[in-house]
């Protein structure tokens, strides 16, 4: 665990600014969660009026982690699990997904808000066989978050990358494709990226993301379909590829997605 995530609690909660609205809070919000503050309230009413389907957004988004991170333990044999941007607790985190079908997985959360950082240690239960870890880190410093897992995760071994809806919070393209390809380097073969983000096709959440990124909120970045797909360039990418996230594996009762436009893509590929 990082040194930052050793710290008291207290010392966590003091660093929280509730006057600026939080990705993490508001996402949290969007789901039914209480973990959030007037001002994530007033960004993500202000968000969901111009692009309703945000809610939906939300929970598709967290189904789809479900179903790959299931698939990635029960069908690739998938034991040590490295989650970015995990976000604030709620149901079905990674680790409890992934320790239903192997007791014995590991798995370290990355995240950076404070509020998250108060909430480590509802994320850090484990089975007996297994592990949990947190790191007070980001996606900008993939370094530091691979110094920092290889405490927890053998990178000898194979290992899941989760990253959902949290590319978009780094503006530049190139440097964001920058910084998997180095996470993804440093993983061995038979490793596996599971990424999700939004697409810059949905008028209404584009707008949507507009006026967020003017609320004083760190802003975040929509990106084509092809260029979300660019993540997974050098990788094997399994079926059905890259698609709207309820087209991916849905459950055999689900009907997958189908209709309506497209507001986010998703896939899973394997490092060769």
């Amino acid at each position: 665990m990082s040194q930052d995530s050793l710290r008291p609690e207290t010392d966590s909660t003091a660093k929280i600014d509730t006057t600026v609205p939080h990705s993490a809070r508001i996402w949290n919000y969007w789901l039914g969660g209480k973990d959030n503050y007037p001002v994530d309230h007033a960004a993500g009413d202000a968000f969901r009026a111009v692009f309703p389907g945000i809610t939906d957004l939300a929970r598709d988004s967290r189904a789809f982690l479900g179903r790959a991170v299931t698939f990635l333990a029960a069908e690739a044999g998938i034991r040590q699990f490295l989650d970015i941007g995990t976000g604030l607790p709620t149901a079905d985190n990674t680790h409890e997904i992934a320790q239903r079908v192997a007791p014995d997985a590991r798995v370290v959360y990355v995240d950076n808000d404070p509020l998250v950082l108060t909430h480590a240690r509802a994320l850090l239960t484990s089975t007996p066989e297994g592990a949990t870890d947190y790191i007070d880190s980001d996606l900008h410093d993939p370094e530091t978050v691979l110094r920092e897992a290889a405490r927890t995760l053998d990178f000898s071994q194979p290992v899941g990358l989760t990253l959902m809806q949290v590319s978009g919070h780094t503006a530049d393209y190139d440097e964001a494709r920058s910084i998997v390809g180095t996470l993804m380097a440093a993983l061995p073969s038979g490793s596996y990226l599971a990424f999700n983000d939004s697409v810059d096709t949905n008028e209404a959440n584009a707008e949507a993301t507009r006026g967020y990124n003017e609320s004083g909120a760190v802003p975040y970045y929509l990106r084509s379909p092809a260029r979300l797909a660019g993540f997974f360039e050098g990788l094997e990418l399994l079926e059905p590829g890259v698609v709207p996230l309820n087209d991916w594996r849905p459950a055999p009762a689900a009907s997958g997605g189908g209709s309506g436009e497209v507001i986010a893509v998703g896939g899973v590929a394997r490092k060769r």
